[in-house]
């Protein structure tokens, strides 16, 4: 396989990042506005961490003064007898200030320094070698700021919140068969289990990863449509005993009521930082995405300034 035949993979990998971290985000940001009313579960979800602040900075943020901070959110594919790897990367930088959120979704295949293991690898790997500590060591030498916070998201609660909010609708525009499923024209209905074969599917698609790509992003715009309409919001606490079991965090339930009181409209307006160049790169028989040098300077320096640690 020669490098050119990658390009697809880029764009798709690219691509899937940023959808796959508006879903995310959907589900944070459910966390961080119910937290008063459902304290039980932010307390379930919380995993303290052994630093309490990170090399990169001086002193600690506090809320009550509206500091921006700064959340790695990581979507975990764990799978029985195997520790995971986070699948899905993505930066928050939340600046209470100019009332925005810059987001960046870091592709899984990323080359870069994995710390603590003295070794360069793919940056998803470092969940694998060393969990969420070394994720977020990584993350944070690779862009060169303060990590604050992390959030650890099992990719199956995905599939349980799709079962919550009562399926999603998508439309199929041909026929074709995966395992025991069948998946007609036309618009369709479809569980959780039933939603992760269809976006899953690439082989019998005559477009490929590209006709992945927009079964994907229907199957998110229904959970999205769902989560936001009035029978999905009646079901959150049946979603939050979801989330309950599939995220972890090292934020407090006090600290996630801060963020509520202080930051809310700071969520709400999230800026997202695209990557546009960088390069697929064939070395010792394994593929990766390596940054261009001049675009990841100057993501470090946006997301240096808006958390005020240049």
């Amino acid at each position: 396989m020669t490098e050119p035949t990658k390009k697809p993979y880029k764009k798709f990998m690219l691509w899937a990042g940023g959808i796959t971290g508006i879903l995310l985000l959907t589900l944070v940001v459910y966390a961080l506005f119910f937290v008063n009313e459902l304290t039980e579960t932010a307390k379930e979800i919380h995993e303290p961490m052994e630093r309490t602040i990170s090399e990169k900075r001086e002193d600690p943020i506090t809320f009550i003064d509206k500091d921006p901070f700064s959340v790695l959110v990581l979507g975990v594919d764990e799978r029985e007898g195997d520790v995971g790897r986070s699948d899905t990367m993505i930066v928050l930088a939340v600046n209470h200030t100019l009332q925005t959120t810059k987001m960046l979704s870091i592709p899984r295949d990323t080359r870069s320094e994995i710390v603590g293991k003295d070794r360069v690898d793919k940056l998803n790997h470092a969940y694998a070698f060393g969990g969420i500590d070394m994720s977020l060591a990584s993350v944070e030498h690779f862009l060169d700021i303060p990590i604050d916070y992390v959030v650890q998201v099992n990719m199956e609660s995905f599939k349980e919140i799709i079962d919550v909010l009562g399926g999603v609708t998508v439309y199929n525009p041909f026929d074709f068969n995966v395992d025991d499923y069948s998946f007609a024209t036309g618009d369709i209905s479809l569980t959780g289990d039933e939603a992760l074969t269809f976006v899953r599917m690439r082989k019998e698609d005559p477009r490929g990863d590209f006709g992945r790509q927009d079964r994907q992003k229907q199957v998110v715009q229904g959970i999205l449509q769902k989560g936001a309409s009035i029978q999905g919001l009646v079901k959150f606490k049946r979603i939050f005993s979801t989330l309950g079991k599939n995220i972890r965090t090292n934020m407090t339930v006090d600290e996630m009521i801060d963020v509520q009181k202080n930051y809310r409209d700071a969520i709400k307006s999230i800026e997202q930082i695209p990557i546009n160049a960088g390069h697929g790169l064939w070395k010792d028989g394994v593929w990766y995405f390596e940054m261009d040098t001049e675009e990841l300077q100057a993501i470090q320096k946006e997301l240096q300034t808006h958390l005020k640690t240049e």
